[in-house]
């Protein structure tokens, strides 16, 4: 059993921006965790407390040649005061069946787990709900829907959402083949009682398609949002790789039937990310920001339209563009690293890195030209300042009624550095390959957008933020892939980069970790230091006037007194971020802390 100390911090913090708003900052009591614990997280909170998922791996069975495990989920419920209320694990519930999440809908929490039978390659998914108060499960497993494989290569993937006003739940599946793609959209009410799916199937190739949002609507329309992708001829001779050509976006009825498809070439445009939403059950709502030129690996401006659900014809479109002046860029990037003075242990790691032989791979990913499987080329190019990978985090209404669109630069890659270590006593020597994996999280975009469709005001705050950690190691070599921005994908990592945002009266205002050399950071064009160790970075409160775009920023709390904060993981009930601080250590103890920041 492994003891896992929770700091007892209380701030209490004034935070001086234009309505004087004041912000307090509290960390729970100890608590312990069990042996094998590998993620907490904060699933939902309602008026009595909040509730953690404890995920960790139990063994299944033991054979002669190994042993097989699965995921084993444990319910924590804490109070207002972060103090432990309950502690309830289900293994004894889930004989037989797999755990996959606690899903919160409505004022139920209910708990999912699967079941699969090899024999005649199955796949069912059961619910039952969970007694908030007790912990204890109020109804017995129930089985919510089932997959059938065709074959064993069949990829099956289902996950669960919300409808466009989150009143009920919806579950989408697919079931992809070599030359296939199949969708299934389902929507449950509050007692998961099942409406008749929505069965979709995509006449796009599987490896060319890949999907990346659903929205089912309120008047029960799906919508999918996709990337398509087409062969490119590569650098040597018969070479292709995958390359990204469009978005596609096309809106069906209750029968699967396509209705429409939302033209995404508006005007010569290229469209690199977008971002939907129904407006107040009426008019569909498309943000998106495009380049002047396909391969470009700038954002020119920021699209907004509104868009008639039924039809998909195109109400109003308004285009802003955005320029280097308004940007950060390389320049005004410094490493946190070089303002030490210190030789720390990423950069000795760095010196030790540029002393060894690399491969090609690594060579091509410092170069900011990763090599993955399809060919793909998806690695930042340093000095460019407002990449493609600009993503949509946030879109909600103002107090006007208007639109608040917060978006982020954020992008992951690898790469592979190898050393040639020589042999003894005659034996050959050998190379030895290590994997990284960067999650890079940079510039905010903040941008409103008036009742009446015009934008009032666009802000970009400079930001640098980084996470690397070791995914592999081999004497043979190799490299990794990337994944891509899939539905379907669970993005876990990055852990402290990104930020949480909490709402309170007109005023935004975000919560993230970065170096506290930039406490004086509030608009484009200043220069930022990098964060990369945020065991020793602050954690901000970024304050924005959303009728006027003022920012303010305030430091809340210094990492290095309590376990690192991740507040892109948080989660908001009213004017409280719930949010879980973690510190993983090589040697000694691993400690995790609950958090609240409250805004008044």
């Amino acid at each position: 059993m492994k003891f896992i100390y929770l700091y007892l911090l209380t701030l209490s913090i004034s935070i001086s921006s234009l309505a004087q708003q004041k912000s307090s900052v509290n960390w729970g009591e100890d608590i312990k965790l069990k042996k094998g614990s590998t993620d907490l997280k904060v699933v939902c909170t309602d008026n009595t407390g909040i509730y953690l998922e404890e995920a960790h791996i139990k063994m299944k069975s033991y054979y002669v040649v190994g042993a097989t495990f699965r995921g084993s989920g444990t319910l924590i419920k804490m109070n207002a005061n972060l103090s432990e209320i309950y502690r309830r694990n289900y293994n004894k519930d889930l004989r037989g069946k797999e755990f996959e999440q606690f899903f919160p809908l409505g004022n139920d929490l209910f708990i999912f787990a699967s079941s699969y039978s090899r024999g005649d390659r199955m796949l069912e998914l059961f619910a039952a709900k969970v007694n908030k108060a007790s912990g204890d499960l109020t109804v017995r497993w129930q089985r919510v829907a089932s997959f059938q494989q065709e074959s064993k290569r069949d990829k099956m993937e289902f996950k669960l959402t919300y409808n466009a006003d989150s009143s009920k739940m919806v579950l989408v599946s697919s079931i992809q083949g070599k030359e296939k793609n199949e969708y299934k959209v389902q929507e449950f009410d509050s007692k998961l009682k099942g409406a008749k799916p929505v069965v979709i199937s995509n006449e796009f190739e599987a490896k060319k398609y890949q999907l990346e949002d659903v929205i089912y609507t309120i008047n029960r329309k799906v919508i999918l949002v996709g990337r398509t992708y087409e062969y490119e001829e590569g650098k040597k001779k018969k070479e292709k790789f995958l390359d990204f050509n469009h978005y596609n976006i096309r809106v069906y009825n209750e029968a699967g039937k396509q209705e429409s498809e939302i033209n995404t070439t508006v005007n010569g445009k290229w469209l690199s990310s977008t971002k939907l939403l129904q407006e107040k059950n009426q008019d569909l709502i498309l943000a998106a920001f495009y380049s002047n030129e396909k391969k470009s690996r700038r954002v020119n401006g920021l699209l907004v339209q509104r868009i008639d659900v039924n039809t998909g014809k195109v109400i109003s479109t308004i285009d802003k563009a955005i320029n280097d002046a308004m940007l950060s860029n390389g320049d005004n990037v410094e490493d946190d690293d070089k303002d030490d003075g210190k030789d720390t242990k990423d950069n000795k790691k760095d010196k030790e890195r540029k002393n060894t032989k690399e491969d090609k791979d690594s060579k091509t990913a410092k170069a900011g030209k990763e090599n993955t499987k399809d060919g793909k080329q998806d690695t930042p190019e340093e000095g460019e300042g407002f990449s493609r990978y600009m993503q949509f985090r946030k879109i909600f209404y103002s107090s006007d009624g208007g639109l608040m669109i917060l978006a982020e630069s954020f992008d992951t890659y690898t790469y592979t550095t190898s050393t040639y270590t020589p042999g003894t006593n005659g034996a050959p020597g050998h190379w030895s390959y290590t994997t990284y994996r960067v999650y890079s999280s940079g510039d905010l975009l903040m941008c409103k957008v008036a009742p009446q469709g015009e934008i009032d005001w666009l802000q970009v705050l400079p930001k640098s933020q980084s996470e690397r950690y070791a995914v592999g190691t081999t004497s043979t070599g190799g490299g990794a892939t990337i994944s891509g921005f899939s539905f379907f994908s669970s993005l876990k990592m990055p852990f402290y980069s990104g930020f949480g945002v909490v709402r309170s009266g007109n005023t935004i205002n975000l919560v993230l970790n970065d170096n506290p050399k930039n406490a004086g950071v509030t608009q484009s064009g200043q220069k930022v230091k990098s964060v990369t160790r945020f065991g020793k970075s602050d954690c901000f409160m970024i304050s924005v006037d959303e009728l006027t775009g003022k920012i303010n920023r305030k430091m809340i709390f210094n990492n290095k007194e309590i376990p690192t904060a991740m507040p892109r993981k948080g989660v908001v009930l009213g004017n409280n971020l719930y949010l879980v601080g973690r510190n993983d250590r090589m040697f000694g103890k691993t400690k995790i802390a609950v958090g609240k920041i409250s805004v008044k």
